[in-house]
């Protein structure tokens, strides 16, 4: 995370950030890797502690667009989901075995079904977020808008 992120508000501070939060209509979205983190996944019911990549992804449908961050889980439980997110950037073909490059994933595109996640919040109130529910390989995706190039990324299409 930025360094901004991370500083404590004193309880004189000035604050001005907004949140900035969209829901998206559930469907198919070209995505481009805006961000990605190394981080560490502490354990849950469902998924002992293991290492974790958090991306953030910027969407569009070329009518709607907005950011997810999604986690994407280091764990044999999780492997299908992993290869399905390198197939869907062009890092692997289906079937392969494949050592991610994930020095090469800021930048990258590709195309992925959104669909929304509902729940109840801490104090009763329904609550809904977005979800990528899929990633699509990169030669079977289905049509979406180009994925506009990452901000401040470094990454230029068709540049090596």
């Amino acid at each position: 995370m930025s360094e901004y992120m991370n500083q404590e508000i004193g309880w004189d501070d000035s604050i001005s950030k907004d949140s900035e939060f969209t829901i998206l209509p559930e469907g198919d979205y070209s995505f481009t890797v805006a961000k990605f983190e190394r981080a560490r996944h502490n354990g849950s019911e469902k998924l002992p502690p293991c290492n974790k990549a958090v991306l953030t992804l910027e969407l569009t449908d070329g009518v709607h667009s907005g950011t997810i961050t999604h986690n994407l889980f280091l764990h044999r439980k999780t492997e299908g989901m992993l290869c399905a997110f390198f197939s869907a950037i062009g890092q692997r073909k289906h079937g392969e075995t494949l050592a991610p490059k994930w020095n090469q994933v800021i930048g990258s595109t590709g195309t992925c079904k959104v669909g929304m996640r509902e729940w109840t919040g801490r104090d009763g109130q329904k609550m809904q977020s977005n979800e990528i529910r899929r990633f699509y390989e990169k030669e079977a995706a289905p049509e979406a808008a180009p994925a506009a190039p990452a901000a401040n990324s470094g990454y230029t299409p068709g540049k090596f």
